[in-house]
């Protein structure tokens, strides 16, 4: 079976079954850009043409099994099955400029653990494939085609790690951005990461104009550890490290969840001017959202208008990130896999 994904040995297994190349750019064409059904798809190659794609090409493999659309504002959460009924989830956001954003999950479950996600709270289950990653996009792009809409933004940063799971995201990543299938913009590309230096170093020189986010939530090692059990003294000061590395192209975005009482006073903000000193990087405020479980509680609007203040008499630009799809549990931080990301969408 050859995957509708992998390119090259696609092209070589059409030439063998004397499939046209003009017939397989039709398909590709439909399927990857239009977001037309599979069958309107099929429908430009030949009778005996659709019948090989029918048997041997591996078309998507997900499940739309439920769709949960926000009634606040134009955010989608859509729940898709695996072949083993396992469930992943993905957000559309409807921005009110017009833009349309989806974020795609790349684990099922996360290893991370942070203790402010949903998605944390489940454990590891185990990686996406490339082509799971990807038929989140195609069967998102079908939705919006059918609205007369057009995505523009892909993020990685629903359920799980990307940079656990490297191979993958890069396979998927460079499918996003090839001119044979979906080819969307390097720019409005995004992956966000708790922080692994070796794979974010591999990722900007592999990727330059691609977006890469950090959730950094706390510059403060003690507070850091407590939110992520991985991301403390040692591991913030590899992140450091690496900053000049990983902001040189000027794609840098570091994302901070404001949470009442543990990472947004004085010291919080003098911290985190002072870790990100001599580096240029965007700064996204995260309104944070409640999950079943949860003991966090978020700012006031007032308070998060004071940190951001100072941040922006520091030099830095600043972003208060509005959430979409709180009502039904598609905000930032309580995908879950469960029935009603993160969000961070390039402009």
């Amino acid at each position: 079976m050859v995957s509708v994904y992998d390119n090259d040995k696609l092209e070589l297994f059409c030439r063998k079954q004397g499939i046209y190349d003009h017939a397989l750019k039709r398909f590709r064409a439909a399927y990857f850009k239009k977001g037309l059904p599979e069958e309107e798809c099929l429908a430009n190659l030949t009778e005996s043409g659709r019948a090989i794609f029918r048997e041997q090409v591996g078309l998507t493999q997900l499940q739309l099994a439920e769709q949960h659309d926000s009634k606040l504002d134009g955010a989608s959460k859509l729940v898709f099955v695996t072949a083993q009924q396992e469930r992943i989830e993905a957000v559309i956001l409807r921005i009110d400029s017009g833009r349309t954003s989806l974020c795609i999950s790349s684990q099922l479950g996360c290893s991370a653990a942070c203790a402010f996600c949903a998605t944390g709270s489940l454990g590891f289950t185990r990686n996406l494939t490339a082509a799971e990653l990807l038929d989140q996009v195609v069967l998102a792009r079908r939705l919006l085609a059918a609205e007369g809409r057009q995505l523009r933004n892909v993020v990685i940063m629903g359920m799980g790690e990307p940079f656990h799971n490297e191979k993958a995201v890069c396979a998927a990543l460079e499918c996003l951005r090839d001119v044979r299938c979906f080819y969307l913009s390097e720019r409005h590309l995004l992956v966000s990461t708790v922080g692994v230096p070796a794979a974010m170093l591999h990722f900007v020189g592999h990727y330059p104009k691609i977006r890469l986010a950090l959730s950094l939530h706390s510059a403060r090692p003690e507070v850091r550890a407590r939110l992520m059990p991985h991301g403390g003294a040692a591991a913030l000061a590899k992140i450091r490290a690496a900053l000049p590395a990983l902001t040189r192209h000027g794609n840098f975005m570091v994302e901070y969840l404001l949470l009442e009482g543990i990472n947004a006073g004085p010291a919080d903000v003098n911290a985190l001017i002072e870790w990100l000193a001599g580096v240029k990087a965007h700064i996204n405020l995260i309104h944070f959202n409640p999950f079943p479980g949860s003991t966090f509680k978020p700012v006031t609007d007032a308070a998060r208008e004071v940190f951001a203040a100072a941040l922006r008499r520091a030099g830095f630009k600043v972003t208060l990130r509005r959430s979409l799809g709180a009502d039904i549990a598609a905000a930032c931080g309580q995908l879950a896999g469960s029935s009603g990301a993160s969000q961070g969408v390039p402009s």
